[in-house]
């Protein structure tokens, strides 16, 4: 049986590679591209086609999403409010790991409050951290309804679905506010390059 000394975790952060020297291999500084917005906006798309756009450029990228989060890491986790913030929390300490690996990390998630994305900020690092509004009008996101769960949460069968049953907080301060629902996903892309590439490309 093992003591509690036997159970110590010992770091060993100081004899690992560093952030810069993962970097000056890649040739690429790691950031966090953090997409909030209802269900809808057009995170998702914008995020693939973004990563598409950098993977093109040379650009080592990840998408971390609902589909491949809540299917793994987090596939123990509900939706209630304590199961929402623990659900970004290790979205936002995996996120750490790639970001201070030197890889540019794509997260698309709701995340409807401020408190929340700040939480992820804190983790990830604020110099490394862009959080992109994508800002589509609740009524263009319902009308897309790609999943059906607007209609469902208007039936009254999906609880607390943010937009018609729970809040979301509009960012208070978004390096970029992108409305799909007037600008194209090639605009979008475009306005997206212009913000990260200066941080992303080695001198």
């Amino acid at each position: 049986m093992e003591n509690n000394e036997e159970r110590h975790i010992y770091p060993i952060s100081d004899r690992m590679l560093s952030r810069r020297d993962k970097e000056e291999l890649l040739h690429q500084h790691g950031l966090m591209v953090w997409f909030t917005g209802l269900s809808g906006s057009g995170k998702s798309t914008v995020a693939i086609a973004l990563e598409r756009e950098l993977h093109g450029r040379g650009i080592l990228c990840r998408i971390l999403d609902g589909d491949n989060i809540r299917c793994g890491i987090n596939n123990n986790l509900g939706f209630s409010a304590a199961d929402r913030v623990e659900n970004i929390r290790r979205i936002a300490e995996v996120s750490k790991l790639f970001v201070d690996t030197g890889i540019v990390t794509i997260a698309a998630f709701i995340s409807p409050s401020n408190d929340i994305r700040e939480m992820a900020a804190e983790i990830i690092g604020k110099d490394d951290f862009f959080e992109v509004y994508v800002s589509t009008p609740l009524e263009e996101c319902e009308r897309r309804d790609v999943k059906g769960l607007y209609a469902k949460a208007r039936r009254g069968e999906i609880k607390n679905f943010t937009g018609i049953s729970a809040p979301f907080e509009e960012p208070l301060h978004p390096a970029l506010t992108l409305d799909t629902s007037t600008l194209s996903v090639e605009e979008s892309v475009a306005r997206l390059l212009e913000l990260i590439l200066p941080k992303i490309q080695k001198k």
